[in-house]
């Protein structure tokens, strides 16, 4: 009896634990199409399943090295404090008073439903793409032939409609006023931030006490900096959400008593799902606003140093001074020179 409960706690708890992990990952263990497969072959791919072997999650072996390697990694989460949402909007009509008056009258309904949510007239430009005719093909029957010609049917406006708003819960009341246009194509969203200078500051500021501690820690080590020659690499960017959007197929098809019909399998359209995946901050050092809900502009900045140790100088080698004794030199009546030595008495 108590192996049965121990049994269904263990399921339940097992159950609980796959629930957190979330569509993405749950997919990955079943047959998943990638996205960038779905052109001419369509192959199912099997993600790799976890590692039981904990030994994965290890760093590389240490390996000492001469050269003295200080890196800082910072990554700030910032939220923009403006949006431009850009709809594509094409009208036509039979004249071109007709199709601009249309146009007009589908771009005023908007600004009218945004003004009152707060989006007002000076938020929103029109960008005017192309005006041009639409011809349409006129057979012409003669007696033993016929004659195809184009002829003017109407005129095309095609305009970008550029929408400003500064929070993002009222992106969904820009879609809905857009929707009841009949403007459906959402071409991008762009974000901006109004000072990006004071985000930089920020991280270079966190990057010299970051830096500051580490030097500290080597020289807690032992090892004196200022005996080392430094070089250095930096390097800074920013990513807007739109970078980093990922696509999955979630599907499951398995089917035995399909497969033994003779007439074969009819697929199914599988729906696309996206998700939001930023940089993760696992390898950074530095982290600014980590804890994110909304998706936001990643701005990072990182550099390196690299300390080689100093040559020495080498010694210098002090020669041994030549003593120099006193002589003094006789000549002899056969006219022979002998050098002979001064002795000085104290």
């Amino acid at each position: 009896m108590k192996n049965a409960i121990y049994l269904v706690l263990l399921l339940c708890f097992s159950f609980a634990s796959a629930q957190i992990k979330g569509n993405a990952t749950t997919i990955s263990r079943q047959n998943v199409i990638s996205a960038e497969s779905l052109g001419n072959a369509k192959k199912y791919e099997n993600a790799n399943a976890y590692s039981k072997d904990k030994t994965v999650f290890r760093q590389q072996n240490l390996i000492p090295n001469p050269v003295i390697t200080i890196d800082v990694k910072a990554l700030n989460n910032i939220v923009a404090d403006s949006y431009t949402a850009v709809f594509n909007l094409v009208q036509i009509g039979e004249t071109a008073e007709d199709t601009n008056k249309l146009m007009n009258n589908r771009v005023n309904s908007v600004k009218n439903t945004l003004s009152s949510q707060g989006i007002f007239s000076k938020d929103i430009v029109i960008d005017v793409i192309s005006f041009v005719p639409v011809y349409e093909t006129v057979v012409e029957k003669k007696l033993f032939s016929k004659t195809y010609s184009e002829v003017p049917k109407g005129f095309e406006l095609q305009q970008n409609l550029h929408i400003k708003f500064t929070k993002v819960n009222q992106f969904e009341k820009v879609l809905a006023a857009c929707a009841k246009n009949e403007i459906y194509n959402l071409v991008k969203v762009d974000y901006f931030i109004n000072n990006i200078e004071a985000v930089y500051t920020k991280l270079r500021a966190e990057i010299l006490k970051t830096l500051k501690e580490k030097k500290q820690f080597y020289n807690d080590l032992g090892f004196d900096l200022a005996n080392y020659k430094p070089t250095m690499a930096d390097l800074k960017y920013c990513h807007f959400p739109r970078e980093f959007y990922k696509n999955y197929q979630a599907f499951n098809s398995i089917s035995l008593e399909a497969i033994k019909k003779p007439k074969g399998v009819v697929t199914a359209k599988k729906q696309t799902s996206y998700y939001y995946d930023p940089l993760s901050f696992k390898e950074y050092d530095v982290v600014i606003n980590p804890s994110i809900v909304e998706p936001v502009i990643q701005i990072g900045m990182e550099i390196k140093l690299q300390y080689r140790e100093k040559p020495k100088k080498p010694e210098p080698v002090l020669k041994e001074k030549e003593v120099i004794k006193n002589k003094y030199f006789v000549l002899s009546k056969d006219g022979e020179l002998k050098a002979t030595e001064l002795k000085l008495e104290n």
